[in-house]
Order: structure tokens, then C-alpha cells, then sequence
């Protein structure tokens, strides 16, 4: 091809964009002076066919337009430009990059071919250039039409007090399902098949939240072990979607099964959230390889130390971070967050790792970041479901309730107390107490509400719920790092024996536990998030970092035993007990002793003899038996339309203590009688009981009741 064959072509939108006619290529990079363009053969990926120089630059944008160039077309970029390593700059043309903007891309990073930028083994390290080719060793990207008949797909748009997420892995869900067809298991194809959807109705979750589907790269030392990183958390492109999700493997086929599984969801009333990992790339430290970002714009793109620019800062613990305060790097992330809402239709997303992304300046967290501020004034994006995880490993990274609206946040203070809670440790009672309601101490003080609080016992980083409540430490022996990686924080949860058990009682209180920690997620205040597979008592024998076991330890196990089908059958029922229950889906916090009204008050706590507590009872270390109700005459509530809603009001009875304990029932100016909706005591059938005084509940069990009204 000839320099004639390119026309200046445009600057906007970034990427590789076909327009029916040709392909415009466009890609930032402030420090390049040349960038080619390189075609591919599809029959044989490593063969380059052409290569051509992007002619225009225009504000750090170099640009082309190829006429006749169109979808299928595999290529990459060869940016050239200073290799200076101890100026932060890294590009090297020897090595073939991928187009931060690809929207499809094919192949695998090979490690044996020589991705690196320097001579491994140089006594210089990373100063040595290597000017081998990389190409052989490099995924391609792929041109394609964003051509896709939608019909009348519409974002169900749930309000956040009616969302019920469930965090789960694409190919996890459906690997063992039996009723899929077995070229459909672990696929987006499967995601959406019917079978798939019949679960998610019958359980009454209103969006999945899947675990990174982002094309991403396996580490070098995961190959070396025969493993892969199966959680997806190390990405390579963040327009996307990997490929071995899809069932249909034929070039760039992935983007229209993807979007063809969302449509699907919608039209069952399912949202459709991603965990997106904008915080750091595969390209990991100094002596990671160059794929992308760091062969095309190094200081750019990344945290780069201030008084050594060679090395990275590194808020994340995977070697590098994004530096997100940058403009084109703000913009690439934006840009990425908008394709996958506008092209792929999605409704949301969970960002990894957020704190990284708020860092300014010298690296501090700001929460009035540029990167949060574009997204807050974006028209599109403003409006989707954002869930921020408020931390990263960097100093002052611990961020809880630190974000601005209208981002909601993982709340690990949550997690941390209700599993305490149930395990019988000592002086939680007032942090519990902040935990069931909403925790106004962490979100309350900058006006946002309730459903900031995205509620969690457990997720797919660390033990499943069984796991939690049948191991004392981690056996992640499997991960081949002889069990060093994943916090073995998980002391006496076991009950004297590890694992499985033939023992009787010990099973009993382990069922009791899972029920306990799922229904009371279920009945507070906030977003309740349930991890894939505690539902059915998915166990992954110990393992509480199973990032690398893209096997049976991670795919759920369709073939339930008895408590099994119990757990998923409680789990429904609470899911759509809580459906049908205004006061569990409040908009604004309880108001509790500041209604002076007793009649109307929404929420009241109790010691286990029927007495409200007082401030001192709060402070008594030996809390583990205590009852609270919500509700009453003040449950009255409008909805988003402005409809009058009623609810009736709630009474819930917890047991963390080992031996029974009765609960005396608040007295008749609550109402005559109470209805037990649940109850998790093993081997005693109270749903419908009707009681009036008391009720007894057995060691580690809790209670749901509601208000039997005078002839009801």
C-alpha cells in the first residue's frame, strides 16, 4: 500500500471506525513520532499483510482513513518514539500493540514469543531494548460493524431500593448446568439460554453483575502452572467483549452474542452490570511485557513514580495503576464506559478497585476527581447503576462512604460485622445496628440515602457462604503458591471440624448459618448483593482465591443435595418476601427515637426480654440475642411516581448465641399478634405460626415475623 492509498481521515472517535465505505484509525499518544497501522491475515494471525503510517496528527491524535478497509480486517499498531525508560517513556516499534479502543479482538498472548520491550536476562534489565518483532506473540484487533437489530430492547431501569443484584462468572454459571446443551455451557449464549433465565426468575435477583468480561491476558507464571486467570481481573481491552465466552468462535462473533444475551435478559426484566477493572492493565511493572498502553504512551497512561519515572506506582498490587486524572487517559475509560452502555446496552457497572481511579496530583484520593466529575455530568452515564469498590491497596485507599452520589459502594463494613455477628464475637451490637439499617453513620453525612449501601456477607473474592461456615483457614493449595495467597482470616467458623462432615449437629448449625447470613442480608436496609452459588450451597472445598481454577472448584454444581434445594427454596422466598415488603425498600433512613409518637415510630430495637434498649445496653460487650421492628403506621411511604405505598410493619428475632433463647414479643400497642414468615431453627415448621407473647429460638437462628391485624 501506498501513502496515497490513506487519506487524512478524522481525529474522532478514537479507534478503528467503520463507516460502510472505509476505515478511519485514529489513536492518542502524546510522546510518538510515527504510527503504522499493520494488517493481518486471518487464515494465519502471525502473517503480516501490509502496514501503512497514520499521515495526520491533530492534538496529540494521530489519524488515517484506509478506503475499502472494512470489518474482519485484523491489525495492530507500531507506535515509534523515545525508548527511555528512565523518563517514563517506553514505546519500541518492534513491538506489535493493541488498539486501546479495539471493539474485538482475536488471539492470545503467546509468553514464549518476545513481548517483552527489553533482553530478558540483560544486566540492564529493562534499559536494554530487544528489537525482536512481538508480532507472533500479540492478540490482533478486528475492524467490525456495530450492526445489531435491537428491536424494542429497553433498559428495565429498576429503581435501586427494588435491585437485588447477583454477582456472577459468565462461563461459571452455565459450565455444569444440565439442561443447557453442551455447546452452549459457559457461554453468553448459555448466560441468556432458558434454562439460565428459569433460575434467576425463580430466584427473584432483579440484575446480574457479571464478573470482568473484558478481553483480558493470562499472567506467564499461570501458564507455567497449566492454569489461567480465570477471573478475568487483568485486562487487555476495555471495549471488548473475550472471546472464549462466546459459542460462536468465529472472528469477532463474540459482540453479537453479547449483545444478543442482554437483549435476552431485558426482555426477562434482568439488568445487565459489569465489573469493570479500569484500575490497572495486564501490562503489570517495568519488567511487565508491552502490549498496549505502554508501548503507545507510558507516562500517559499509568502512576509513574515522580523522582523515577522508570518505576510504576503501584495503588493496586498488580504492578501498575491507570492514571485516570489524566485527560486521554480519563477519556479512554469514558469512552469505554459509554460504548458498552450505548452499543452493548448495559446498565450499569461495579468499578474494581475505585479508589484508584479518584487518585490526583501526587496520588491522594480526591472524591471531586475529574474522572468521577465527567461521569457525573455525562447525560448517559450519570444515569446507570454505578457501584464503586472504595478501596485499593495504595496508602489512604480505604474510602467507604467517601464517594460522591450518585455512585453506590460495596460495603465491607457491613460484610466484616454481620459475619462477626453470626461467628459470636463480642462488642458489635452498636455496629450491627448501623449495618441492618441502612449504615446512615457512613452514608447519611453528604445526604445520600439508604441504598448507597450495597450489602454483602460474601462475594467472589475470598470463601463461598459454605466455605465460611465449614473451614477455620484457607486450602488454596491448588493455586500452586503453596497456600500463601488469599487472607486466612476465617478463625472458628469451622465448629471443630474442617470441611465435610458426617456429623449431624455440625451440619445442622452450618445449614443454620447459611440461612442465617442470607436472610438477614435479605431484611436490611440497603442493596443486597448475593455471590453466585451461596444460594445452593456451592462449595469450593476451602479455596478462598480461586482466581486461577477455571475448573469444577469454581463452576457451580448444579447436582443439589437436600440442603442444597433447602437453601436455594429460603433463599427465593426471602428474595420475594422482600419484594413484596415497602418497609425493607425504603428511600430514606429510619428515624427511629426522633418520632415521639410511639405509635409511629419506624423502627424500635429490643433486648430479648421485650424491653427496649437503652443507651447502655448498646455498649455491653456480650450483645448476641436482639430483636428490632420496622415499620408501623410510618412505613406509609410514596413511591418514585410519587404513589402512596403502605407497608405492614416487621418484626426480626436473631440468635448469634449458641444456646435457645426466647424473645419476648413487643406489647399490644404493636399490634394483637404476630405471623412468622421464617424461621431458620432446623426441624421445627413455624412459617404461618401465629404468636402473641413469645417465641423460642433455638442456638444461631433467626426470625422474621409481620403484623397479623385484628381479622386478618
Amino acid at each position: 500500500m501506498t501513502a496515497g492509498d490513506v487519506w487524512p481521515g478524522s481525529p474522532s472517535p478514537l479507534g478503528a471506525t467503520f463507516d460502510g465505505r472505509g476505515t478511519n484509525f485514529a489513536v492518542f499518544s502524546s510522546v510518538a513520532t510515527k504510527i503504522e497501522i499493520c494488517t493481518f491475515d486471518q487464515s494465519n494471525p502471525s502473517r503480516e499483510l501490509r502496514r501503512f503510517e497514520l499521515p495526520e496528527v491533530s492534538g496529540y491524535i494521530w489519524h488515517g482513513y484506509v478506503p475499502e478497509l472494512g470489518p474482519g480486517t485484523l491489525y495492530g499498531l507500531r507506535v515509534h518514539g523515545p525508548y527511555e525508560p528512565e523518563q517514563g517513556h517506553r514505546c519500541n516499534p518492534s513491538k506489535l500493540l493493541v488498539d486501546p479502543y479495539a471493539k474485538a479482538i482475536e488471539g492470545r498472548v503467546d509468553w514464549s514469543q518476545p513481548i517483552l520491550s527489553y533482553v530478558p536476562g540483560h544486566a540492564k534489565e529493562d534499559l536494554a531494548l530487544d528489537s525482536r518483532d512481538s508480532a507472533a506473540g500479540v492478540p490482533k484487533c478486528m475492524v467490525i460493524s456495530d450492526a445489531f437489530d435491537w428491536g424494542d430492547d429497553r433498559l428495565p431501569d429498576l429503581p435501586w431500593r427494588k435491585t437485588i443484584i447477583y454477582e456472577v462468572h459468565v462461563k461459571g454459571f452455565t459450565k455444569r448446568h444440565p439442561q443447557i446443551p453442551e455447546p452452549l455451557r459457559g457461554t453468553y449464549a448459555g448466560f441468556s439460554s432458558p434454562a439460565a433465565i428459569e433460575h434467576l426468575k425463580k430466584l427473584g435477583v432483579t440484575a446480574v453483575q457479571l464478573l470482568p468480561v473484558h478481553t483480558a491476558a493470562d499472567d506467564s507464571f499461570l501458564q507455567q502452572k497449566g492454569l489461567s486467570n480465570y477471573w478475568g481481573y487483568n485486562t487487555l481491552g476495555f471495549f471488548s467483549p473475550q472471546k472464549s465466552y462466546s459459542s460462536d468462535q468465529r472472528p469477532g462473533a463474540e459482540v453479537g452474542e453479547f449483545k444478543q444475551m442482554v437483549k435476552t435478559l431485558h426482555s426477562a426484566g434482568i439488568e445487565v452490570l459489569l465489573d469493570v477493572v479500569y484500575n490497572h492493565t495486564c501490562e503489570g511493572n517495568h519488567l511487565g511485557p508491552t502490549l498496549s498502553l505502554k508501548g503507545i504512551d507510558n507516562a500517559a497512561y499509568y502512576w509513574l513514580m515522580l523522582d523515577r519515572p522508570r518505576f510504576y506506582l503501584d495503588f493496586t498490587g498488580t504492578g501498575n495503576s491507570v492514571r485516570a486524572s489524566n485527560p486521554a487517559t480519563a477519556r479512554l475509560l469514558v469512552d469505554s464506559l459509554r460504548y458498552w452502555a450505548t452499543e452493548m446496552h448495559v446498565d450499569g457497572f461495579r468499578f474494581d478497585l475505585a479508589a484508584t481511579l479518584g487518585r490526583t496530583g501526587k496520588g491522594d484520593f480526591d472524591p471531586a476527581a475529574a474522572f468521577f466529575q465527567i461521569i457525573i455530568q455525562d447525560p448517559v452515564l450519570s444515569r446507570l447503576k454505578l457501584i464503586a469498590e472504595p478501596w485499593d491497596v495504595g496508602t489512604g485507599g480505604y474510602q467507604i462512604g467517601n464517594f460522591p452520589p450518585p455512585w453506590r459502594e460495596l460495603n465491607g463494613k457491613y460484610r466484616d460485622a454481620i459475619r462477626r455477628f453470626w461467628k459470636g464475637d463480642d462488642n458489635l451490637a452498636g455496629e450491627v445496628g448501623y449495618r441492618l439499617t441502612g449504615s446512615s453513620d457512613v452514608y447519611q453525612w453528604n445526604n445520600r440515602r439508604p441504598h448507597a449501601s450495597v450489602n454483602f456477607v460474601t462475594s467472589h473474592d475470598g470463601f463461598t457462604l459454605k466455605d465460611l461456615v465449614s473451614y477455620g483457614h484457607k486450602h488454596n493449595e491448588a493455586n500452586g503458591e503453596q497456600n500463601r495467597d488469599g487472607a486466612d482470616d476465617n478463625q472458628s467458623w469451622n465448629h471443630g471440624v474442617e470441611g465435610d462432615t458426617d456429623n449431624p449437629e455440625i451440619n445442622a448449625v452450618r445449614d443454620r448459618q447459611q440461612h442465617n447470613l442470607l436472610g438477614t442480608l435479605l431484611v436490611s436496609l440497603g442493596v443486597p448483593l448475593i455471590a453466585a452459588g451461596d444460594e445452593m450451597g456451592k462449595t469450593q472445598r476451602g479455596n478462598n482465591n480461586a482466581y486461577a481454577q477455571d475448573n469444577e472448584i469454581s463452576w457451580l454444581d448444579w447436582n443439589l443435595d437436600e440442603a442444597g434445594r433447602k437453601l436455594l427454596e429460603f433463599t427465593a422466598r426471602m428474595i420475594h418476601f422482600r419484594h413484596q415488603q415497602p418497609v425493607l425498600q425504603r428511600r430514606r433512613f429510619f428515624l427511629g427515637d426522633h418520632i415521639w409518637d410511639s405509635r409511629m415510630r419506624d423502627l424500635a430495637w429490643f433486648r430479648p426480654d421485650g424491653t427496649e434498649m437503652s443507651p447502655e445496653d448498646w455498649q455491653k460487650p456480650f450483645v448476641r440475642s436482639l430483636a428490632f421492628l420496622l415499620g408501623g403506621d410510618a412505613t406509609a411511604m410514596v413511591d418514585e411516581k410519587g404513589k402512596h405505598i403502605v407497608g405492614e410493619p416487621l418484626l426480626v428475632l436473631l440468635n448469634a448465641h449458641h444456646e435457645p433463647i426466647r424473645f419476648a414479643l413487643p406489647g399490644s400497642e404493636w399490634g394483637v399478634s404476630w405471623e412468622v414468615v421464617t424461621y431458620t431453627g432446623d426441624g421445627i415448621s413455624a412459617d404461618g405460626l401465629k404468636v402473641d407473647r413469645a417465641f423460642e429460638l433455638i442456638g444461631r437462628s433467626m426470625a422474621v415475623l409481620l403484623l397479623a391485624r385484628a381479622g386478618k
